[in-house]
């Protein structure tokens, strides 16, 4: 062959090399990062999300963010899907949901399905998977699994606590005497915390008021100013026509006695916030729906409570209030202005 048709031929077989996905360096040939990328041992495995409630919802939001974050990078597809049943509370709602997710689960068909909070497990799980082949993992189940015949033999879970006993202590600090007040959206998991308050820690409100609307929460908001000395504002999620701003305004304007919440959304009218953290739960649940995958049995796996917590000190509230906060919460604390 003469010199310049093997330099053509050359270059023709060089860039068909190229185009397949190699290159050419020295020493030898170096196949490419894709080619070469090592093949996750989850690959091709399926996990599907059910939430309980919507997007948008900074409790659902950071439990989301956790179980993302986790999973992200390992090869495992991920599905999510949401029921929207904190918006929703009529009880038939709640069980055309869960058909609508059992579907989604029978057309997805995952490895390992991962719940948050009450209703998912109460209209989803326990009446259709109790005991099934299918591996489900909980998290956000407030207090007490066995309320709903839990742990199964396909489950592993974490249960949800409050840090509500500690707050209502904290806050006596700041109140003029012990007679405490409970306010919050009128939905199931608000009023299964109630119920457990009383059965595990003999937690009696003085007053106890469940809203559905704005203008009923500033109504016992403000009448809860007289009839306590303590409010714990549980969870306004579940109103319908919630409005941070306006809460806020509201409460500056109103406000005698201190507020506290577990839930960091309400802060804006509450005092102060011993707070769980959502992501928490999320990347818990992530990371035992990969040790299922891996073969773990799920009734291998204890049962678990959620451990981190948060303190917030709303500071335009302390000072309507005039109260000054001790040195020991405040150099733990975040601060809302």
């Amino acid at each position: 062959m003469k010199t310049k048709e093997f330099f053509i031929v050359s270059v023709v077989l060089l860039s068909v090399w190229v185009l397949s996905g190699c290159v050419l360096q020295e020493g030898g040939v170096n196949i490419s990062e894709e080619q070469n990328r090592p093949i996750s041992p989850y690959e091709g495995k399926r996990i599907l999300y059910i939430d309980s409630y919507h997007e948008g919802y900074e409790w659902s939001d950071g439990i989301t963010e956790g179980v993302i974050k986790t999973l992200e990078g390992t090869g495992v597809e991920l599905k999510i899907h949401r029921m929207d049943t904190k918006r929703n509370p009529d009880e038939e709602f709640k069980k055309k949901a869960a058909l609508d997710a059992k579907k989604v689960i029978e057309g997805f068909d995952p490895d390992v399905v991962i719940t948050s909070d009450d209703n998912a497990f109460k209209y989803l799980i326990m009446p259709y998977y109790k005991d099934a082949d299918l591996p489900v993992v909980f998290n956000g189940l407030n207090w007490d699994a066995s309320v709903y015949g839990a742990p199964y033999s396909n489950t592993a879970g974490m249960v949800e606590v409050s840090l509500t006993v500690q707050l209502i202590e904290t806050l006596k600090e700041y109140a003029d005497g012990e007679k405490v007040g409970y306010l919050s959206a009128d939905v199931l998991t608000e009023r299964k915390n109630l119920e457990y308050y009383s059965k595990l820690f003999n937690l009696n409100f003085d007053k106890q008021y469940f809203v559905t609307n704005m203008g009923d929460w500033k109504d016992k908001y403000l009448k809860l100013q007289d009839e306590v000395d303590i409010v714990i504002f549980e969870n306004s999620a579940g109103i319908t026509d919630w409005d941070e701003m306006e809460a806020e305004t509201f409460a500056l304007d109103n406000i005698k006695v201190p507020v506290g919440t577990t839930n960091p959304w309400v802060m804006q009218s509450s005092l102060l916030g011993l707070t769980k953290v959502p992501y928490e739960q999320g990347e818990w649940a992530a990371q035992t729906a990969l040790e299922i995958v891996d073969g773990k049995s799920p009734s291998d796996i204890p049962l678990v409570t959620n451990k981190k917590g948060g303190v917030l000190v709303n500071l335009k509230v302390a000072d309507k209030l005039g109260v000054i906060v001790s040195s020991d919460l405040l150099k733990n604390a975040e601060f809302i202005e």
